[in-house]
């Protein structure tokens, strides 16, 4: 099974980190679905989180990760100088999560907000998950 990203599909700065996932993950091996979309409610359910979960979610082999877990799961399976990120694991959760919340408190604020989930294009919808 391929890793699945479930991100928030209205918040342009998760769709940024999105479209430079797929442009750093050349063999295509992540898979992705909004929070908000049928698919990605029915998997939060399934390995039982909230509906309401508002951080990205990295499901892979089986187990989830979430926030800072799976930010840097994602990196050591980029392309490039990306994978070495993943060191930052070493940093006590607490510590690294306190990060990640704070852009994720702001990320509407200062990255701006979508009405609705924006389309892939057509090279890239098949690695979407419907």
């Amino acid at each position: 099974m391929n890793p699945i990203v479930l991100f928030d599909g209205v918040c342009n700065f998760c769709d940024a980190s999105v479209q430079f996932i797929i442009k750093n993950d050349p063999k295509g091996k992540f898979r992705f679905a909004p929070l908000q979309s049928d698919i990605g409610q029915k998997l939060l359910k399934q390995y039982h989180f909230s509906s309401h979960v508002d951080s990205i979610v990295l499901i892979e082999e089986d187990k989830t990760y979430c926030k800072s877990d799976a930010a840097l799961r994602i990196c050591r399976h980029l392309k490039g100088l990306w994978k070495l990120t993943y060191i930052l694991i070493i940093i006590p959760a607490p510590a690294r999560n306190f990060v990640y919340d704070v852009l994720a408190r702001n990320r509407y604020k200062w990255f701006g907000k979508k009405d609705s989930c924006v389309l892939p294009s057509s090279d890239v919808r098949r690695r979407f998950l419907s």
